[in-house]
């Protein structure tokens, strides 16, 4: 294993990560964590409270969470349009908890299974972490490449930056969880 995922043969995936990895890996769920949010409050856990419980009607101003929870509806070209900007807040205000429960729970999981490894260099996940793995993973890849100003056209030129531009360390991690989730999407489908 050389440090991309590789299929268990039974649906799930095992990656072999050292120290640093895993360290660097960990910080950018934990930065995600952060990112996303706390969930919400103030019910006291009230399962019952949550379940009513509504969301925002508005685009988050970060780009990299509007990225993250993007509007439903909409045409770009079009951005002031009242009957969709309407849609798309009514549709947010009944969506956006749970999906960012979801995305947090997902990094959670990328987290304790980080700190379960231990001593031990190769983790293994079941085929339903693998799922969440790849959520989490794309939620960091998306992140980065916002925060990067990647776009289709320059994607290339990421390869091709040289050691002295700031923007190094950021885009070796955005091309190695691109490496990550590919190798994790190739594990489970085979």
């Amino acid at each position: 294993m050389a440090g991309l995922f590789e299929s268990t043969g039974d649906g799930g995936a095992a990656i072999a990560l050292d120290e640093v990895e895993a360290s660097i890996l960990r910080s950018l769920e934990v930065q995600m964590l952060e990112l996303i949010g706390p969930g919400p409050g103030g019910d006291g856990g009230d399962p019952l409270a949550a379940l009513f419980a509504e969301g925002p009607t508005e685009a988050p101003a970060d780009p990299a969470l509007a990225r993250l929870f993007p509007d439903a509806y909409g045409d770009p070209a079009k951005p002031d349009d009242a009957e969709t900007v309407a849609a798309s807040g009514e549709f947010r205000r009944y969506t956006e908890l749970d999906l960012r429960a979801r995305k947090r729970d997902d990094a959670l999981q990328v987290v304790r299974a980080l700190d379960g490894l231990g001593g031990a260099e190769v983790l293994k996940l079941a085929a339903p972490e693998c799922l969440r793995w790849l959520g989490a993973l794309n939620d960091l890849r998306l992140t980065l490449g916002v925060r990067l100003e990647v776009t289709e056209e320059d994607e290339q030129g990421l390869y091709e930056l040289p050691d002295g531009d700031e923007r190094k360390p950021l885009v070796m991690a955005y091309l190695w969880l691109g490496a990550l989730q590919e190798s994790l999407l190739e594990a489970i489908t085979d």
